[in-house]
């Protein structure tokens, strides 16, 4: 398959007729992929539409971006349908309760496959935006393979990813959102990591650029790449593709999800079948 990992600037809008057109370039200029991966929280560009107070507060711009999502998903079913691609939506607020989930929704050519909401928040998210995790991990069984999503500090997390991988998951999907160069690289590292124990490709999409109206989104730091094991299968480097730091545009590569089949069989080392010897060290 090939997969198209966004590095993603936030950008302002007068009207949703102006995201629409955003979202349509963008994926036409996919150049065909199969699977298109937007970033977390790259949704909440729309805040714009409340104009410049509500874009600028942070309680009212997760309102704002939240009252839009039945346009946003209606949009992006479209344009999963029209292009005959899968599309993991950059994730955005849902109220279904007293605070904001932030959630990402991967859509395919025949509808809504389902919702994946972030698991465990940052310290931003829980000290001063209030948005709340919502546990529970989702596999999608898709015409591409099994998919499993884990929203940007979730990638840091060995165990989630773990749980993603022993449900059959083959391709990790992480939107991600980082206002400087260290908290990319503990998501890159993480999602590296992710790659490497459980022999399968993750996929990062960054948000990327300056926002001078949104205090929520006000920085943007990261490169778009695609990861595998480096255990023979792949790349040395465990890089299959990477853009430009900071530079926005798709990166694309070429993926064939029998050679996680493979690494987990017949890999140099083998981390995903090994990974419970761990269960016998103890201290001593």
């Amino acid at each position: 398959m090939k997969i198209a990992a966004a590095a993603y600037p936030i950008d302002w809008f007068e009207d949703f007729d102006a995201y629409r057109a955003k979202l349509t370039r963008w994926v036409q200029d996919a150049q065909g992929a199969d699977l298109l991966v937007f970033p977390e929280y790259g949704a909440m560009e729309l805040a714009s539409l409340g104009g410049p107070a509500v874009a600028g507060d942070l309680e009212a711009s997760l309102h704002e971006v939240a009252r839009h999502w039945p346009h946003v998903e209606d949009l992006h079913l479209q344009l999963a349908r029209d292009h005959g691609c899968h599309i993991l939506g950059a994730s955005g607020p849902v109220f279904e309760g007293g605070r904001p989930v932030n959630r990402a929704v991967l859509y395919g050519p025949d509808g809504r496959i389902g919702h994946q909401d972030k698991q465990i928040m940052t310290r931003f998210e829980r000290e001063d935006w209030d948005v709340t995790g919502a546990p529970g991990l989702r596999i999608f069984d898709t015409a591409l393979g099994r998919i499993g999503v884990l929203i940007c500090y979730d990638s840091e997390f060995p165990l989630l990813g773990r749980v993603l991988a022993e449900a059959g998951a083959e391709l990790l999907l992480v939107p991600s959102c980082t206002d400087t160069v260290a908290g990319f690289h503990r998501v890159r590292i993480g999602a590296m990591a992710r790659a490497l124990e459980s022999q399968c490709v993750v996929v990062q999409a960054p948000t990327v650029g300056a926002c001078d109206w949104m205090p929520a989104l006000d920085e943007n730091r990261g490169r778009a790449s695609v990861y595998g094991p480096p255990d023979g299968f792949w790349p040395e480097t465990g890089i299959i593709a990477e853009g430009g730091m900071d530079q926005p545009g798709w990166v694309l590569a070429e993926v064939d999800l029998a050679r996680v089949r493979q690494s987990r069989t017949e890999g140099a080392v083998l981390p995903y079948a090994h990974w419970p010897e761990q269960e016998r060290s103890r201290l001593v």
